[in-house]
C-alpha cells in the first residue's frame, strides 16, 4: 500500500506564551508553503537557483548561471548537509524547485527536503511488486503543482509538489514482460514525454516513446523505437519478421528545441548484441532489404504533441558491441565554417562526439576522444562509419574491442558551458576481449545481449582510466584533459562561477577551472563512488551543490580495473549536499 507523510510544523503553547516574536514565527514556517507551481515559462526559461529537469534546462546543457561559488572561493567548499537514502543501486539526479530538492531512492521512496538544512518536509512509498528489483529512475518531472514520477514497475505517477499526496497513477507497460523505466519524463506544453526500457528481455517488436497528458496520466501517442509497418525503414531489419526484432531501449530523456516544436532523443543498440543471432548477417540478397536495424542507435526528430517522426540519424547501424548512442542531444547554435547552425550533439559509448543540423538532420562534424579501434572511418558529408571487421563478436572467436561495452563515455553526461563554449565529458579508456554466448541448438531468445565482455586496460594507456576532457565546439579542439587513475564516474557540472564540478569511483568530489583544467577543490573521500548527476541550487539566498554517493550502478563495474580502490560491501547511498561556510 503506498503512503505518505507530511511534516507539520507546530508551535507549543509554551513557545506561545513565552512571546515568541512574529519574525521567528515566520522562520519556523514550512518552507514547502511558499512552493509556486511551475509554468510552461518556468520551464523554458528556468529561475537560476532552480534544477526544474534533468539537465536543468530543454537544451540539455547541464549549466548553471550560479556564481556565489567560484574560482576565487571554492577552496572554501565545506559540507553542508547530507541525507541517507535507501539502500539499492540508484543514479539519481535531484530535482530543485524554490530551495525544496525532491528525490527518488531506489525503493521507490519519493521525498521532498528543505535544501537549505536537509530536513524531511514528506516522502510517498510508492509499492513496487515483489518481483521487481528495487533501482532508482534517474530523473524526474516537474509541472504546475505536480511531481511526475517514473517508476521501475513501468507505471508513471504524479504526485502533489506540496503533500506529497497521489494524484493519480497509469501503467503504461506490463513489467512481468521486462518493461521497466530507467530514466524518467520530461514535460513540454503539458505533455509528458516518457521512453520504454526493458526491451532486451526479449519482448517483440523493441521499445517506444509514449505521450502522456500531465493532468490524467492517459496516454496520447506512442512512437515505436523498431520501425515496423511496410515502411522503407521496416526493410532495414534483413528481413527478421517484427516479432523477433529486439531492442532499441529509450533509456536516457530527450531535449526540446521549443523554436520547432520537437524533442531529440536517442535510442538504444539491437538485442542480442551479436548480429549473427539477432539474424542481422550474414546481409540479405534482396536488394529492396538491408541490415542496418533502424531506428537503433538513432537520433530522432519527434514532435511532442502528436509523437511524429519527423526525421533520423543512425549513427551506428548493425551494432554488435553494445556501443548505444542513446545518450543526451545537446541543443547548441554555433558557427560551423563561418555559418552559425543549429546543432544536436551527442556522443555515443565510443567517445565521438558527432553533430548533427537539428532542422534538417544533415551530418555536419565529428571529434574523436578515446582512443577506440572500433571506427576505422567517418565520411564527413554523411557520418557514415567504416566498421573494423577484426572487432566484430563471431560465435567460437574472442575479438578485442576498444572501449568496452559501458563505453568510452558511459550514461553520465557530458555537459556545456556558454561561458567557454566547451562540451566537458566525463569519459574513461580501456578496453575488452570479448566472446560470444551462443543459443543452444533449438533454443528461442528471451533475453539479454548473449555476450561476455573481459575488460581490460588499454594496452597502449598510461594507467589513467578516467578523464574529464574540455573541448572547444568552436574549432573542435582540446582545451585541456585531466586523468587520473580511477575511473570518472559522474557527469559534469559546469557553473557560472567558472567551475566545473565532477565525480570519481576513489569517493571523492571534484572541481576544476572551467577554462584550464586546474583542480581547485576537491572532497574528503564520500560515503561511496559518486556514479550520479550532480546538481547546484539556490535556497535562501544561498547556493549549494548536490551529489548522490553510490556503487555499482554503472561505471562501477570497472572497480575490477582499479583494485586498489576499496569501496564499501554494504553499499551505503547519500545525497551530500556542500556550500561556503556562512
Amino acid at each position: 500500500m503506498t503512503y505518505f507523510k507530511l511534516r507539520s510544523v507546530l508551535l507549543t503553547a509554551t513557545a506561545l506564551t513565552a512571546g515568541m516574536s512574529a519574525t521567528t514565527l515566520a522562520a519556523q514556517e514550512n518552507p514547502i508553503d511558499k512552493v509556486s507551481p511551475v509554468t510552461d515559462e518556468m520551464l523554458l526559461n528556468p529561475p537560476d537557483g532552480d534544477w526544474l529537469m534533468w539537465r536543468r534546462t530543454y537544451n540539455g546543457w547541464g549549466y548553471s548561471p550560479l556564481d556565489q561559488i567560484n574560482k576565487e572561493n571554492v577552496g572554501d567548499l565545506q559540507l553542508a548537509w547530507s541525507w541517507a537514502m535507501t539502500p539499492g543501486r540508484t543514479q539519481e539526479t535531484p530535482l530543485v524547485h524554490d530551495g525544496i530538492i525532491y528525490i527518488q531512492n531506489s525503493d521507490q521512496t519519493i521525498q521532498a527536503l528543505d535544501g537549505a538544512s536537509g530536513d524531511l518536509i514528506w516522502e510517498y512509498q510508492y509499492d513496487l511488486p515483489d518481483d521487481v528489483e528495487p533501482r532508482g529512475v534517474r530523473n524526474k518531472a516537474i509541472y504546475q503543482d505536480k511531481l511526475i514520477v517514473a517508476t521501475r514497475d513501468a507505471h508513471l505517477i504524479a504526485l502533489d509538489t506540496k503533500t506529497g499526496q497521489l494524484v493519480w497513477d497509469k501503467t503504461v507497460a506490463n513489467h512481468t514482460f521486462g518493461y521497466n523505466f530507467t530514466s524518467g519524463p520530461m514535460v513540454v506544453n503539458g505533455v509528458i514525454v516518457q521512453g520504454m526500457t526493458g526491451c532486451g528481455g526479449g519482448q517483440p517488436g523493441g521499445c517506444f516513446f509514449t505521450g502522456h497528458d500531465v493532468n490524467t496520466g492517459e496516454e496520447i501517442w506512442r512512437i515505436n523505437t523498431i520501425a515496423q509497418g511496410d515502411s522503407p525503414e521496416s526493410n532495414t531489419w534483413n528481413g527478421v519478421p517484427v516479432e523477433s526484432r529486439y531492442g532499441a531501449s529509450a533509456w536516457i530523456p530527450g531535449t526540446y528545441d521549443p523554436e520547432q516544436n520537437l524533442i531529440f532523443a536517442g535510442v538504444g543498440q539491437p538485442y542480442p548484441w551479436n548480429t549473427e543471432i539477432a539474424g542481422l548477417t550474414p546481409p540479405s540478397s534482396d536488394p529492396n532489404v538491408t541490415n542496418e536495424a533502424l531506428y537503433t542507435n538513432s537520433t530522432l526528430a519527434i514532435d511532442p504533441s502528436n509523437g511524429e517522426l519527423k526525421w533520423y540519424h543512425q549513427h551506428l547501424p548493425t551494432d554488435s558491441l553494445d556501443l548505444d548512442y542513446v545518450y543526451e542531444r545537446l541543443l547548441i547554435d554555433l558557427p560551423v565554417d563561418g555559418t552559425t547552425r543549429k546543432m544536436a550533439v551527442t556522443t555515443g559509448k565510443i567517445g565521438i562526439i558527432e553533430a548533427l543540423d537539428r532542422e534538417t538532420g544533415e551530418y555536419l562534424w565529428d571529434v574523436e576522444t578515446v582512443p577506440q579501434n572500433v571506427v576505422l572511418s567517418i565520411d564527413p558529408e554523411t557520418g557514415d562509419k567504416t566498421i573494423n571487421p577484426e572487432v566484430i563478436p563471431v560465435i567460437g572467436e574472442t575479438t578485442f574491442n576498444c572501449p568496452a561495452d559501458p563505453g568510452g563515455r558511459a550514461w553520465q553526461a557530458t555537459a556545456y558551458s556558454p561561458r567557454t563554449e566547451a562540451l566537458y565529458l566525463p569519459t574513461v579508456e580501456f578496453c575488452s576481449n570479448t566472446t560470444v554466448n551462443p543459443l543452444d541448438p533449438g533454443a528461442i531468445y528471451t533475453g539479454g545481449g548473449l555476450q561476455t565482455y573481459s575488460r581490460v586496460e588499454h594496452p597502449d594507456g598510461d594507467g589513467n582510466i578516467g578523464q574529464v576532457r574540455a573541448i572547444n565546439l568552436n574549432d573542435r579542439s582540446e582545451m585541456w584533459q585531466y586523468r587520473q587513475r580511477p575511473p570518472v564516474t559522474s557527469s559534469t557540472l559546469p557553473t557560472g562561477g567558472g567551475l566545473v564540478f565532477v565525480g570519481s569511483l576513489d569517493r571523492k568530489f571534484m572541481a576544476f577551472d572551467d577554462e584550464t583544467g586546474e583542480k581547485l577543490w576537491e572532497s574528503g573521500k564520500l560515503s561511496s563512488s559518486l556514479e550520479s548527476f550532480p546538481i547546484t541550487y539556490e535556497a535562501g539566498g544561498k547556493q549549494y551543490v548536490a551529489i548522490t554517493a553510490n556503487f555499482a550502478s554503472g561505471l562501477g563495474r570497472l572497480a575490477s580495473l582499479t583494485p586498489e580502490v576499496k569501496l564499501p560491501a554494504n553499499d551505503p547511498i547519500t545525497l551530500f549536499v556542500f556550500a561556503l561556510p556562512d
